[in-house]
């Protein structure tokens, strides 16, 4: 039997390989997804964005946390959090995404084949499904869209009970009463975040002198302070030297010769390119050490007809600029003009609070030089605030001192994830602080934040202008 040829062809069902083969649909042309039966939605919805989110969530409401400025820190909405209470969202919610991702194929026809592919030459692949069986696709173009895997030290023994990765942390037996976190990036921070919420002991260890250098330094302070509030302990400047577990329990020594005793240890050492299988040799692709895919700026890889986008491609290796880069490839790969804001991404960590921030960070404007005021404004000030029990939050604006446009967006608490888009609307638009303070929010809102910023922007500025004259 001859293979399908198709137009295009995507390595994976994540959020960039999604919105890669129904771009092509709605171009009118023949569109397929390649994926493995248990991981349609790929990374993103069965062990990484959605499961963490969901979990976050879970934890938020059930321990009541954010209820406890207003009722007591000793206040619960349920007292026995077991791991079945998180479970159960999870599943539901995994679930439901699972339809909505096939039914979007279905609608636009776009073909699911079920299997694992490898390239066999520069425009054919062979998918090996589960049974065993062979099948071979054909296309012009194709896109690699296959996502990461956790990086696993060869130095620690895995054994998914005790000592696990990101994605193995999601099959825990029960809520452990301790935990050692290893690497303080993003996933490491948001599951430390949930499992201290949970009342897990939690320790972090980092081999850097800090965590999430690309945030803002006074919002990142603020998160440890919340953190260390939920009794997180922070080893920053430490490397783990191995790991000892049995029945009861693990140990974790550093190099320094500490001793960290714990129920569990999650590893979040970084991620790799879901490449190794792909046989990428084959189709004339090469991969890095991390077997991730170098792209230019049309998402090309150096085969002129391969496309690769989302986490196999790094940094910011998130489900929201993924969409976008699967979209994007999909009209260069076919000559469709198309423009995008993607260079004014938002950047949304999960952590409890939240953090989420658009444009430059105070330091980013000082080693270019560029003048700027800050403008700030405090949950505990808004009556939203009060409202929703967070006295901690805030807002941050960064403003340029000469054109008046926002440089930076900064924010950190409840909704900060939703609230960050105002500002990214307002930058991309052009706009300038003027503009907030001329428009009319709601109230009572956490968006008044955006007045009251700029507001402390604008009464700078004046001061400095008076002062000049």
């Amino acid at each position: 039997m001859d293979a399908p040829q198709y137009d295009l062809l995507v390595l994976g069902s994540g959020p960039g390989g999604q919105k890669a083969a129904i771009a092509a649909a709605k171009l009118g042309k023949r569109a397929a997804v390649v994926e493995r039966r248990e991981m349609v939605g790929g990374v993103c919805l069965n062990t990484g964005t959605i499961p963490s989110k969901t979990l976050r969530e879970a934890v938020v409401y059930l321990t009541g946390l954010n209820m406890r400025e207003t009722y007591g820190r000793n206040y619960r909405v349920k007292q026995d959090i077991g791991i079945g209470d998180l479970l159960s969202r999870l599943d539901h919610v995994i679930s439901r995404e699972l339809e909505v991702v096939r039914d979007q194929l279905m609608r636009n026809r776009v073909d699911l084949l079920t299997g694992t592919a490898r390239f066999v030459g520069p425009h054919e692949v062979e998918i090996v499904s589960v049974d065993g069986s062979r099948s071979r696709a054909t296309a012009d173009k194709i896109v690699v869209a296959t996502g990461t895997t956790p990086v696993r030290p060869e130095q620690v023994d895995f054994d998914d009970v005790r000592v696990v990765d990101s994605d193995g942390i999601l099959h825990l037996a029960e809520v452990p009463r301790s935990m050692v976190v290893v690497g303080a990036g993003v996933i490491g921070i948001e599951y430390a975040s949930i499992f201290a919420a949970l009342g897990t002991r939690v320790t972090v260890v980092e081999s850097h002198a800090g965590m999430l250098p690309f945030c803002d330094a006074e919002v990142v302070e603020a998160l440890k302070y919340q953190l260390r509030d939920l009794s997180v302990q922070f080893r920053f400047g430490e490397t783990v030297a191995r790991v000892d577990s049995d029945a009861q329990g693990t140990v974790t020594t550093l190099t320094s010769g500490k001793r960290i005793p714990a129920d569990t240890v999650m590893y979040s050492a970084g991620r790799k390119g879901a490449t190794e299988g792909l046989d990428l040799a084959a189709a004339g692709l090469t991969a890095d050490d991390r077997g991730r895919l170098q792209v230019d700026k049309l998402f090309r890889t150096e085969v002129e007809h391969i496309y690769a986008v989302g986490d196999v491609i790094g940094f910011p290796a998130l489900a929201a600029t993924s969409m976008e880069q699967g979209r994007l490839a999909t009209y260069h790969a076919f000559g469709e003009p198309v423009s995008s804001l993607l260079e004014l991404q938002p950047i949304g960590i999960y952590t409890i609070p939240e953090i989420s921030f658009c444009g430059h960070t105070e330091d980013e404007l000082t080693r270019a030089a560029v003048p700027y005021e800050v403008g700030m404004a405090r949950y505990r000030e808004l009556a939203r605030g009060q409202i929703l029990g967070d006295s901690y939050g805030m807002l941050k604006l960064l403003v340029s001192t000469e054109t008046r446009h926002l440089l930076g967006v900064h924010v950190f608490g409840t909704n900060a994830t939703e609230l960050v888009h105002i500002g990214q609307a307002v930058m991309t638009c052009g706009g300038t602080v003027d503009h907030l303070v001329d428009t009319v929010f709601n109230y009572p809102t956490l968006s008044e934040a955006y007045k009251v910023a700029a507001l402390d922007v604008v009464n700078k500025l004046r001061a400095v202008s008076r002062f000049g004259a």
